[in-house]
């Protein structure tokens, strides 16, 4: 008897990953190719489909494809597309129905956030849980709600914004064209944003001194933190800070069971965890204090967005 998985692929502004996952989210094979943003749509999909059907190939005749899910940057889960995303040269595209030509299975897009938190409902930290909110702390700030074990996608399917809500209006620019949004300061950008503003506000000796901007990362300034550079740990603190007090408004809005971090500044640990959980409970509404967990993802790192691509096509077959 044959094997059901699903094709679950991440669509990022360098790299697409792609794998086959089965029922229990176990990766049984995955790879991945460059996506080449500046290039247009049609040449993209060609390509994943060469790739995808390759690496199909080498599953035998043990597996059976039942659904493809995607996971992208400005995806509409409800029309099925990508509309104008930030870092591809793609316009508005029709993801859903291009892939239709290919597969001629059920599939499902929704924004890469919103995928990270379905993988965490069915094979990662929120198994179990039907009201939590993942917040992935990249390049930028997405986030993924799930209330009453339902993803939040509202009216148009752009729901659950978190990263352009304001946390000061007069403050940093964000690519979004507005001024001081959660993702200008709670991000892996966010983080070198601050601490070229702390450097330049002190003579403290540091080792994030000799960086420039451009060659900064956010596992630097984790690495120095852990050395005890007092900058790098000062940067965590603010960053903690402003990520819990808007968090708190979030868990005002839908109370959730837990708040699930995940992405590269969410590796940094108790850095970005402790302060964070400090200004959360600070700032929070007293019927919410020491309710909400705050905890790191479920899922293994190097197979997350696969995952989360695959859980939403997963979570589409079981309820239909």
């Amino acid at each position: 008897m044959k094997i059901e998985v699903t094709l679950g692929i991440d669509v990022g502004g360098t790299n697409t990953k792609f794998g086959f996952v089965d029922r229990t989210g176990n990766c049984i094979v995955q790879s991945s190719m460059l996506t080449l943003a500046d290039q247009k749509a049609d040449k993209y999909f060609d390509r994943l489909y060469s790739e995808v059907d390759a690496l199909y190939a080498t599953l035998l005749n043990n597996y059976i494809l039942k659904g493809v899910g995607v996971g992208a940057p400005n995806a509409n889960y409800y029309s099925g597309t990508v509309e104008n995303p930030p870092n591809l040269n793609w316009g508005i595209v029709e993801v859903v129905k291009i892939l239709n030509n290919y597969f001629k299975v059920p599939t499902a897009i929704t924004n890469d956030a919103n995928a990270s938190a379905i993988g965490e409902m069915l094979f990662g930290a929120a198994k179990g849980m039907k009201d939590f909110i993942v917040i992935t702390l990249g390049t930028g700030l997405g986030s993924g709600i799930v209330a009453d074990g339902k993803l939040v996608y509202g009216a148009d399917g752009f729901a659950g914004e978190l990263g352009h809500t304001v946390f000061d209006i007069n403050g940093r620019e964000c690519g979004c064209g507005k001024k001081g949004c959660l993702e200008t300061y709670a991000s892996a950008t966010g983080i070198k944003r601050t601490v070229m503003e702390l450097l330049s506000k002190s003579n403290e000796k540091s080792l994030l001194r000799d960086i420039s901007f451009n060659l900064l990362e956010s596992k630097t300034i984790c690495n120095a933190a852990l050395e005890g550079d007092k900058i790098a740990i000062e940067a965590f603190e603010f960053t903690g800070k402003v990520l819990g007090q808007k968090l708190s408004d979030a868990v005002a809005v839908t109370s959730p069971e837990a708040i699930i971090l995940f992405g590269g500044l969410a590796l940094a640990g108790d850095l970005i965890i402790k302060p964070t959980k400090k200004s959360l409970e600070k700032n929070l509404f007293h019927v919410f204090r020491n309710k909400v967990k705050l905890i790191p993802s479920g899922l293994p790192e190097g197979e997350s967005g696969v995952l989360g691509a695959s859980a939403l096509i997963w979570n589409e077959l079981m309820h239909k």
